[in-house]
């Protein structure tokens, strides 16, 4: 297969979990937009019952206050009865009054004896499906009670539920379509530009793999057969190799980045021996590590120390590290890197995790900046042009290991060292 087609496939796989990203979005902006229509609705319906329910509650009372100073039994208003006991216990009672009224406890209240034989009783009682107001107080020297039949501001309460519950569902439905053509208006170009860049990372990475790595091993290769140079000379064309490595490596970290960010959760599943990865990343750096007078050493189990994950990634992970160790780490220093297995974690139980460990005594960073060193573009004390990677590096280091279900912490103080510690879950066996 070739490498166009294993970047079109690449693509591929980007636009569906874009499509799928997007899906998703889309929803979450429409059912957002169907919450927030149906909240508003809500609340003005709420509002409208609040008011409804206290504004009968003031016509109830007026309607009690009126009828307890000028009703009659035989003269009251509509729902309303009035009984009036006289002086000496004669009570007299309006036609057509509800049973169990009047309430004789009530009466008795009112009427005293005590200190206090203006007492004004109020109640409220729920029976025979509706709900009785009541009043009873003193009126001259008789005692009258007033009953209210509310049964017909319940009705008008129901009826405006079930008119607040209809507009309720018919609101949730039209914010849900708004929702959904809001969400593929504002969604639908933010798409668009994702899907191009991601294909842009991956045509550009493809386009310049092949012409940065001519001129890398032109360079190597002009580095070989030149005559004795002056040290000026020989000193920029050192510059001019390294240079072109870590722009390759600044292409390969573009598209692995993006790959990653495209969908984190399709890292392949295959055995990865995390040992034999940083065996092969020590291999690769030992040389430079030798010409800058640093020791290299690593430490790895006689056994294979197995992840699941995307090899290549892994790889990048540990040349990253090394590579920032190395940047860092001065003449006579010491670098070491330890892969591990462990089941345990500051001190309590954990599940089983492979751990890579680099560790350095270089000029190490002020531990405020531990949080912020995983972050794209940042730069610490001390980073020139010339030492950095362009800021992606590390968030690299971030964004693979996440992906692979692990995490990465660093600690380090200035002028003693810096140490990055990975941890990846371990298979099931």
């Amino acid at each position: 297969m070739s490498s166009r087609t294993a970047v079109s496939r690449t693509a591929a796989t980007w636009a569906a979990a874009e499509r799928a990203l997007v899906a998703r979005a889309r929803w979450r902006v429409s059912l957002l937009v169907a919450l927030a229509g149906t909240a508003l609705v809500g609340l003005v319906g709420g509002t409208a019952y609040g008011v409804l329910v206290r504004g009968q509650q003031v016509q109830i009372d007026r309607e009690l206050e009126f009828s307890a100073q000028f009703g009659a039994p035989t003269a009251a208003p509509a729902c309303t009865w009035v009984f009036v006991q006289a002086p000496d216990g004669r009570l007299a009672l309006p036609p057509g009054a509800p049973a169990g009224f009047p309430q004789a406890a009530a009466l008795a209240t009112a009427a005293g004896p005590g200190p206090d034989p203006g007492t004004v009783v109020r109640a409220a009682l729920s029976r025979d499906g509706t709900r009785y107001e009541l009043l009873t107080r003193r009126r001259g020297a008789d005692v009258v009670q007033v009953v209210f039949d509310a049964r017909y501001q319940l009705a008008d309460r129901r009826l405006l539920v079930e008119a607040l519950l209809a507009v309720e569902v018919v609101a949730l439905l039209a914010a849900a379509v708004t929702g959904l053509l809001a969400g593929r208006r504002a969604v639908g170009p933010l798409a668009s530009a994702l899907s191009r860049q991601r294909l842009f990372v991956a045509d550009a990475s493809h386009e310049l793999r092949a012409p940065i790595a001519q001129i890398h091993a032109r360079a190597q290769l002009m580095a070989r057969r030149a005559v004795p140079l002056p040290p000026e000379q020989r000193s920029d064309l050192d510059r001019l190799i390294g240079t072109t490595r870590r722009l390759g490596e600044v292409v390969d970290d573009l598209l692995l980045s993006a790959r990653f960010a495209a969908s984190p959760q399709d890292v392949p599943t295959d055995l990865v021996d995390v040992g034999e990865v940083a065996a092969a990343a020590v291999a690769a750096e030992i040389d430079r590590a030798f010409e800058r007078g640093i020791a290299l050493v690593l430490t790895r189990p006689p056994t294979p120390v197995l992840v699941r994950g995307l090899p290549s990634a892994l790889h990048r992970v540990v040349c990253e590290l090394l590579a920032n160790a190395l940047r860092h780490t001065p003449a006579g220093g010491l670098v070491q890197v330890r892969v591990s297995v462990s089941t345990s974690r500051v001190g309590r139980p954990a599940d089983p995790a492979v751990e890579l460990v680099v560790q350095d005594t270089g000029s190490g960073f002020d531990p405020a900046d531990a949080p912020r060193l995983f972050q794209r573009h940042h730069r610490g004390a001390g980073g020139g042009d010339g030492d950095g990677r362009f800021g992606v590096g590390l968030a690299l280091v971030r964004e693979v290991v996440v992906a692979h279900g692990g995490t990465v912490e660093a600690a380090g103080s200035p002028g003693r060292g810096a140490t990055f510690a990975v941890r990846l879950p371990a298979p099931a066996r």
